[in-house]
Formats: structure tokens, sequence, C-alpha cells
């Protein structure tokens, strides 16, 4: 029997990430097994995740992933006393046309799962208002419960007092209130949060984050209002086909935007994953049956990646016998250039010829879902391929076969239909889950 809830806000940049991983570890303080997991495509709070709790997170996606993979996906809170769920964006935000459970909105998950909502509210600026949000938010969906609500950056006493008064008027517990503490902020850059492993002080962090919650929210209250439901560990796993029986995997600060759900998928299925850092001029383990190299923040790192030779040299001898595969930023590696954002032009892998540059940086932002029409590892012409695409490059050049039509969640077609070259392949979107 696992308590569960869901952490969740009006809108994005209210703190939802710092309150979980606060509550995370200030209940793992005291003893407790905490299991997070991330609602939406993001693969960087997971790594916050772990480090907070000690135990690896998955991310449930509503628009890519059926009812049963998500219930798989969740089971590994099975031996948890907690699961904490952090949302994304705000509370209903998803997409416009339903995907293959949900629109991708938090309140999907917190609706499948039972799991009421751990509301994070801003009052800066305002005062009895932010009650009128919060019940909005409250009303807004039938089997959407609201556990109560924190409120953060509380600016004094009586704006605490006032904001207090409004939602005990409108029958909201407040569970907490946080005064402004800039010294728990995380550090941020283009694509989200810095990532986890390129923080030392995280861990310092996370435990500065914990004690303050501790002392501005009712832990014993939070925990009480978390729903107890039976979840079976399941010996089932979330279903992906492996690229290969032997993967070599790209694995380091400029390459690190992988679904944890998806190396465990093909882990599960047999596969075998060994890591290499081009950052550290590796090449790939030349005994592997395929190259990954996912997305990350190759254009912060352009120059030394031109620069490695035995990495670029490694990579395109695997590729004269093997195939080779890159998401997003390993996408742009295998291409013949990158332009980071001085607007100084790096030479690339040149495997596929998609140039991209950062000189002017335009965002690329949603759900994809791609039939293939050429193969690529571990996938046949004619699959379905649910996947996110989020980078601010702009395509100078995408001169290969196209690997797959591809849609937007609305079913408009993107531009951005990734390549395929000899044994290289590459798309724009990172991979969540197979169309089933």
């Amino acid at each position: 029997m696992s308590a569960g809830l869901v952490i969740s806000a009006p809108a994005s940049g209210v703190g939802k990430t710092t309150l979980t991983l606060a509550l995370a570890r200030a209940y793992r303080n005291r003893g407790l097994k905490v299991q997070c997991l991330k609602s939406g495509p993001d693969y960087i709070d997971p790594a916050f995740h772990a480090v907070a709790t000690g135990r690896a997170s998955v991310n449930l996606d509503s628009w890519a992933m059926a009812r049963d993979a998500i219930e798989c996906l969740a089971s590994r809170g099975a031996d948890a006393d907690l699961v904490l769920a952090e949302g994304s964006m705000g509370l209903f935000d998803g997409v416009a046309a339903r995907g293959v459970s949900g629109t991708g909105a938090t309140a999907d998950i917190a609706e499948m799962m039972g799991w009421p909502v751990l509301l994070a509210i801003d009052p800066s600026g305002q005062a009895q208002t932010a009650a009128a949000i919060a019940a909005g938010l409250r009303d807004f969906r039938t089997g959407v419960r609201l556990a109560g609500v924190v409120l953060n950056r509380v600016a004094s006493k009586r704006h605490e007092d006032l904001v207090r008064g409004a939602m005990a008027g409108a029958g909201i517990a407040v569970l907490g209130a946080l005064p402004r503490h800039a010294e728990i902020a995380l550090p941020k850059r283009h694509l989200g949060l810095v990532q986890a492993e390129e923080q030392a002080e995280i861990d310092g962090l996370i435990e500065e984050a914990a004690r303050f919650v501790a002392e501005h929210v009712d832990l014993d209250a939070v925990l009480q209002s978390a729903h107890v439901r039976s979840v079976q560990s399941s010996t089932r796993s979330f279903v992906d086909t492996p690229p290969g029986q032997r993967i070599a995997l790209a694995r380091d600060a400029a390459f690190s935007f992988v679904y944890p759900h998806m190396l465990e998928a093909w882990r599960a299925a047999g596969a075998e994953i060994t890591t290499f850092s081009p950052l550290a001029d590796e090449g790939p383990d030349a005994d592997a049956d395929v190259c990954w190299l996912p997305g990350g923040y190759p254009e912060l790192h352009a120059g030394r990646l031109a620069a490695n030779g035995r990495f670029l040299g490694g990579l395109r001898a695997f590729e004269a016998t093997k195939p080779v595969h890159g998401e997003c930023g390993g996408y742009m590696v295998l291409g013949s250039a990158l332009t980071d954002a001085d607007d100084v032009r790096h030479e690339m892998a040149g495997l596929l010829g998609l140039e991209t540059s950062y000189a002017k940086r335009r965002m690329h932002l949603g759900y994809r879902l791609a039939e293939l029409v050429a193969p690529m590892p571990g996938h046949e012409p004619g699959a379905r391929l649910r996947g996110h695409e989020f980078h601010y490059s702009t395509i100078i050049a995408q001169p290969d076969t196209p690997l797959a039509a591809v849609r937007d969640a609305t079913g408009a077609i993107v531009a951005e239909t990734g390549s395929r070259r000899g044994r290289a392949t590459g798309t724009f979107f990172h991979l969540i889950a197979e169309d089933r």
C-alpha cells in the first residue's frame, strides 16, 4: 500500500520542482521510502528526483503512453511509503487533441492514479485572488481532488494571513507557507534547469530546501493528505524494442537527455548498454551492435566536440559497418556542422547532411507522432513512434532522405522529418514510446 500525491501548480515557474525535491528529502530524512515520478516529457527533473530520494525516477505521459504502461511504471512505488509525482506546467495544461490516454496534462495522471493534488501557489502581487485561483483549479475537473496548497514566496506575515484567510473561506487547506529564500533556487538555462550531474552542490541545495520546507510546511498534514491505494509491484516492464543487443550509448554533460524508462525497457528486453563520453574524446565500443547519441547540450560544447578526433573518427568507423542513431542534439552532432550561439561554425561528424545554428534562436516545442518511411535501429518502416521535440536551433540544411512522416499533437505536418543516410539516422524528437 503506497500513499501518493501529485505536486502541481497553476503555471510553470511557481516552484514545483524545488517543493517536490524538498518534500522528498524531508520525508527521506524521517526514514520514509519516497518514490518520485515526473508527469510529462522532461528528462532533467528525474535526475534531481534520484538525488533527493536515492531511487530512480521515471516519466509518466498520458499523451504518449497507454494506461497500462503508466500503471506499470508507477508500480515502482509499490514498496515506497510515499509517491510524489511532480507535474509539468499548470495542472490542466496539455495539448488540444487527446493522445493515447490523455492530453499530457498533469491532471490526467492525478485522476488516473487517484492521487490528490498538492498545489504550489505563488501569491506574489496578489492576496485573496490566490484563493480564487486555487478554488478554480479545485473545481475545474471532476475526478481531480485537491489535497491543499503550499504558498511559495510569501512577502510577509500580513501577506500570509490575508491569503490564508481567503483560502479558509474557500474551504482550501493551507499546508505550508514559504517565505522568499533565494539560497535554494536551482540554476537554469535555456532548456530548463541545469542538469543535476553538472552541479556538485546539488545535494546540499536539496538538503537546505528540505530543512527550510520542514520549518514552514506541516509535513504530517501533507503526508496524511496523500491517498493510499494498492499498488502491485509489476513483473511486466514498459515495452519498447531495443535498437540492438549491445548498445553503445553516448553519456556525459553534452549527451544526457534520454528517458530512464527507455533504458530500463531496453535492459528488460535483454539488451546490454555500454556508455562512452564524447567530451572525453571516447568513441563507441567497437563490439556494440548499434551506437545511440541522445540529446543534451552539444551546442555548449561544440568546439570541444569538433576537436575530439578520436570521438569523431570512432563514430565514423563504427557507422561504416553498423547503425548509428541520434536524437535532437545527437542528431545535430551526426550532421555536417553546428553553429553556436556566438555564430561560430563547428564541423561535426558529417554522417548526415544536417546543418543547424543557434546564432538565431528558434524554439521548436511539442509532441510528435512519427510514422517511419525508412528503418531506424529497433524499428521498421511503418512503425509509429511517439516522442517530444524541444530545442532552440535553426535548421540551415536537412538534405538527406526523410526518415519519417512527422505530425504534431494536432495532426499538423512537421517539417523536421529526421534523416537517413547510409547506416546513420537521426530525429529531432526524443522517443517516449512505441504507438502500439
